[in-house]
């Protein structure tokens, strides 16, 4: 870990009141990045906001959403985020063979259009910088405006995250090991 994690004793007035917002909300404890982003208390306020939007409020069950986030941490090699986000998939719903399809950057087989939607949408997002013609055409019908806006929000916001926790090395509880090469 390359940045020491202040504890809440240590905090000043406003790491302390983002702190205490986000164990107030509906994750009932800080999710790991926003630790590094207490360094910039506003920057937390907001990121830790719009997390709890794009984790609890998307138009998605979390058997989908989990999908653009799973194909944001493979696309990040995104150890901890990886970790933490196949469980809540698992949680969710999500079929262990899809997860282990994005895992080892292959295509996973839907029952669902709007998982292989928002599958073909997020890796386009990371792979081609962008979605063609064709794709957004098609993503709007099968997921509405809203939901194509979601999934660029889940792929963008999860970038942040795993930007964060790859730059400042947040390491796995003991005792686990990342499926991530």
């Amino acid at each position: 870990m390359r940045l020491k994690l202040l504890s809440p004793g240590e905090m000043n007035e406003s790491q302390r009141q983002t702190y205490d917002e986000s164990i107030a909300g509906k994750r009932g404890k800080p999710p790991a990045p926003m630790m590094a982003w207490l360094n910039s208390p506003e920057m937390a306020r907001h990121a830790t906001r719009l997390g709890e939007v794009l984790r609890f409020d998307t138009i998605f069950p979390a058997k989908l959403s989990e999908i653009a986030i799973l194909v944001t941490a493979r696309h990040w090699t995104a150890h901890y985020e990886w970790y933490a986000h196949k469980r809540l998939a698992l949680a969710g719903g999500m079929k262990l063979e899809i997860i282990e399809a994005i895992r080892d950057r292959r295509t996973p087989e839907f029952d669902d259009p709007k998982g292989k939607m928002i599958y073909d949408v997020a890796k386009s997002l990371h792979e081609g910088h962008g979605v063609e013609k064709g794709l957004y055409d098609e993503a709007v019908k099968v997921l509405s405006e809203r939901g194509v806006v979601e999934v660029i929000g889940l792929c963008g916001y999860y970038t942040l995250v795993s930007m964060t926790l790859n730059t400042f090395e947040f390491g796995l509880p003991e005792g686990e090991v990342s499926e991530l090469v």
